[in-house]
């Protein structure tokens, strides 16, 4: 094993306790994602996000892939997952794990009906706070590699 000397080091870091005022927010910004998602308001959702967007996934074979989507790519993946009509019900369990007060790792255990046909997904966000907002910009969930064009 070799060492490697390097003059940067990395920023101190004592951890971060997220605030009432901090977990508010984030709260507010699901809903309101939900609620845009849930009315199949791909537009609305692209608002939120942070362009280019990454998105992280794998496939059947266990093959990793990453990629990032430019607003018109995100229409058009997500147009065919949130635009598909159809009666559809979701509940989320939400946990952050806040790196800073402008960074935080979001993992979610949902659970999505979609004309009586339910599904059970896990998930995690990667959501910046730039200009007073959250932007979601970074996707991670397994499963999606087979379906990537």
């Amino acid at each position: 094993m070799t060492q490697s000397q390097t003059t940067l080091l990395p920023p101190a870091d004592a951890g971060y306790s997220p605030t009432a005022e901090d977990l508010a927010t984030l709260d507010e910004w699901f809903r309101r994602y939900d609620e845009l998602a849930g009315a199949g308001d791909v537009e609305g959702t692209a608002d939120l996000a942070m362009f280019p967007l990454n998105t992280v996934t794998d496939d059947a074979a266990g093959e990793g892939s990453a990629r990032q989507l430019t607003r018109a790519d995100y229409l058009r993946t997500m147009g065919g997952v949130l635009g598909g009509g159809g009666d559809l019900t979701m509940s989320s369990r939400r946990t952050p794990h806040f790196l800073t007060a402008s960074l935080v790792v979001v993992f979610t255990d949902a659970e999505f009906t979609i004309d009586g046909v339910t599904q059970r997904v896990r998930y995690a966000d990667l959501l910046v706070r730039t200009g007073g907002q959250w932007r979601f910009q970074t996707m991670i969930q397994g499963g999606w590699g087979d379906q990537q064009g």
